[in-house]
């Protein structure tokens, strides 16, 4: 099929899987560079697509999708696809959507929350977090990582979420996930040696995508190495 448009800011994380999942697969598709804070995903335009105003959205031809778990399911359904990615079997494919399922309240919202809370609020507003607030975001993303491993990877017996001996669309958003929280100076690979192998795995399968996705956070993390300077703060007078 023809006609299909991603509209992506590669700092988001479901953004960043679906740059990767296209890239890796071969699907014939345009990138339409979005710059949320520039403030593309407020015009009007973007939001008669997006009411949400948020990335990615998908369009493949008049039809348009605002979620991303909804947009790899259809494109692996939709398109000629190694069966890896999103298993026809009844079974297989149960595993992977149980783990998608489970994100949003798991991988999804618990790194974004101790990232945005330690690095982006700060960055934004230039007022110092609530560092109470950061340490028990930070115990409760630990949870969910330790979930990460001793339940979807079985302490290391499994080499990808799921189950299966490839890369499928839950290992994608599962990295990007976890890369999220390095720009506020913590990286699961240093934590964990089964979340480092299996960083590690996804990403030397999904090379040159995996590193090209990652490209500005990379970045970001080797300007700021997690921290907001002090000299970015308000000053205050006494």
């Amino acid at each position: 099929m023809a006609g299909l448009k991603v509209y992506l800011d590669l700092m988001s994380q479901p953004a960043r899987a679906m740059y990767i999942f296209c890239k890796a697969t071969g699907i014939q598709h345009e990138i339409v560079p979005v710059r949320i804070l520039q403030g593309d995903t407020k015009t009007d335009e973007y939001t008669a697509m997006n009411p949400f105003q948020k990335v990615p959205v998908l369009k493949d031809g008049d039809f348009t999708l605002t979620e991303s778990v909804a947009m790899l399911r259809y494109l692996a359904t939709t398109r000629d696809i190694a069966d890896h990615w999103y298993p026809k079997d009844p079974k297989q494919q149960a595993r992977v959507d149980e783990y998608m399922e489970w994100q949003h309240m798991g991988t999804r919202i618990n790194c974004a929350k101790f990232f945005i809370e330690k690095w982006l609020l700060p960055m934004g507003t230039r007022i110092p977090p609530n560092e109470k607030k950061v340490e028990h975001l930070k115990d409760v993303m630990e949870t969910t990582l330790e979930q990460v491993e001793r339940i979807w990877l079985k302490n290391g017996e499994k080499d990808f979420i799921g189950g299966g001996k490839d890369v499928s669309v839950a290992d994608l958003l599962a990295a990007c996930e976890m890369e999220q929280p390095r720009m506020a100076g913590y990286d699961v690979r240093d934590k964990s040696p089964v979340l480092k192998l299996y960083m590690d795995r996804v990403q030397d399968r999904l090379n040159p995508h995996y590193a090209e996705a990652h490209v500005g956070l990379n970045e970001m993390v080797k300007k700021f190495k997690g921290e907001v300077p002090e000299s970015h703060y308000k000053k205050i007078d006494a």
